[in-house]
């Protein structure tokens, strides 16, 4: 019995080898496994299955190279076929109006933050065009692909200025996982190129890596470059992780573990952003990683085989440059006290998060329209919109409307004629036809305006272009 026993087994375990191998028989011939088709790791080259979410050699996340390996846009949008709707993902904001609008049940629908449009039920009405806040849908007959503009890279992240290398959101690609896995990268390729290398003499200090910025990006960079044994420093505008810190999102979700140089794995799942900044500022603190915060790059300069950094405190020379700005630039602000709270937001991603809260906007152009019309969407939420100006006179006819109309069904208190004078982390004190107001509120969004990176790059000589992404892949 127990010979019998053990022969079965034994008879089992070939069966599923030979099955494994694809070698069972059909019809007295063996039949060779399907092969499925391949593409080289950008990083090292390895043969990764078409659709993989890891490099099996170097184990590094396929996603971080979606806009890096899209195609770059070479015209408008070829014609022919039937309308349909197209969401730029790099515009959407999640807030669901176009679903409420489209007169066809389950053509537009909300997949996680992204509208996301099916070719199948989708009949081109445009409804949800009119009603999109942010101007991201359009009609379109030709391919439905989302493009966005942004700087052009090799699957090292350096640019077409050689020594200057861009990562993290203003490459196109916001998630934090990404922007870890792309500073890391980056770095890699620096150590490489610098190594067996030395630099020629020089009369003033300089660094091998100057990193700009410290959110996610940025810092990995830095730690990167430390753990490599090169000299380096981090430069930001703001404070620590001020990326973070100000990011639009109320909670940040890393579905698996990232590993931080200098750190290990980086594991958070559905945690607030203070949670990251808690582990940032720790790992800054043991680590030693060089940080200069309150200092706002203005240029970067080639200097023969140097690049020099320009900030409004001086200058730095660098072998090489990492550039881990955000895509939004820098916001202008309000320069009132209680704008560093953490009620205060600079733009929105989250719509929905707002939902049932007190949200005060200050602002009088398109981007603050489009925001009190998102926010005023969601349910139970209470808008306030304030203008210095007397009138919606700096906006498209299209916004002021919708704006109107919003107004007009009390979804939408305006303030005109007003300015905040003080922000506290209850209520903003408001100044209205020379009056003080006292504005009970949540949170407070501020959309007057910034300066755009993009400028700067062109500036420095950075090849800026417009990618094609499948529908429904979102960049940022």
């Amino acid at each position: 019995m127990i010979w019998t026993t053990l022969a079965f087994f034994a008879l089992t375990a070939v069966m599923i080898w030979l099955h494994l191998r694809g070698g069972g028989t059909s019809g007295g011939r063996s039949s060779a496994p399907a092969q499925r088709p391949t593409q080289p790791c950008p990083r090292c080259n390895a043969a990764v299955v078409v659709g993989s979410t890891f490099c099996p050699s170097c184990g590094v996340p396929m996603q971080a190279f979606e806009v890096v390996q899209a195609r770059v846009a070479s015209g408008p949008e070829p014609a022919g076929g039937a309308p349909k709707a197209a969401v730029r993902a790099d515009m959407c904001v999640g807030c669901g109006t176009c679903v409420a609008s489209c007169p066809e049940e389950g053509a537009i629908t909300l997949r996680g933050r992204l509208a996301v449009v099916s070719d199948e039920l989708c009949r081109g009405h445009g409804e949800c065009v009119r009603a999109c806040p942010v101007g991201a849908i359009s009609v379109t007959t030709g391919a439905a692909v989302n493009r966005v503009r942004v700087p052009l890279v090799d699957a090292n992240f350096e640019t077409n200025v050689p020594g200057l290398y861009i990562v993290g959101e203003l490459g196109g690609r916001g998630l934090i996982k990404n922007a870890i896995n792309e500073g890391k990268m980056a770095v890699e390729h620096v150590a490489r190129s610098l190594d067996g290398t030395s630099a020629p003499e020089t009369g003033e200090p300089f660094v091998d890596v100057a990193v700009v910025g410290s959110g996610p990006a940025g810092l990995s960079a830095g730690l990167e470059a430390m753990r490599r044994g090169l000299s380096c420093v981090v430069i930001e505008q703001g404070s620590l992780s001020d990326t973070v810190r100000k990011y639009p999102r109320h909670k940040l979700l890393l579905a698996e573990p990232v590993q931080v140089p200098l750190y290990g794995d980086l594991w958070i799942a559905d945690a607030s952003k203070e949670t990251l900044l808690q582990v940032w500022e720790t790992i800054v603190a043991n680590t030693g990683l060089p940080v200069r915060t309150g200092e706002r790059v203005q240029g970067v300069v080639r200097e023969g085989e140097f690049l020099r950094v320009h900030t409004a405190l001086g200058t730095q020379l660098a072998r090489k440059v990492v550039l881990a700005l955000g895509r939004r630039g820098t916001p202008r602000r309000l320069g009132v006290s209680g704008e560093e709270l953490d009620k205060v937001f600079y733009d929105i991603v989250e719509m929905e998060a707002f939902a049932g809260r007190r949200v005060l906007v200050v602002g009088g152009g398109d981007s603050a329209i489009e925001s009190v019309l998102g926010l005023a969407n969601q349910p139970d939420t209470t808008v306030t919109l304030s203008y210095r100006g007397q009138a919606w006179d700096r906006v498209k006819e299209r916004n002021r409307e919708k704006l109107e109309r919003a107004i007009a069904a009390g979804k939408v208190q305006p303030l005109l004629g007003s300015s905040v004078r003080e922000i506290r982390p209850d209520v903003a004190v408001v100044d209205v036809a020379g009056e003080t107001t006292i504005l009970p509120n949540d949170y407070v969004v501020i959309r007057i305006g910034g300066d755009a990176p993009y400028a700067m790059l062109e500036r420095v000589g950075v090849r800026i272009v417009e990618k094609e992404l499948p529908s429904g892949t979102k960049a940022g």
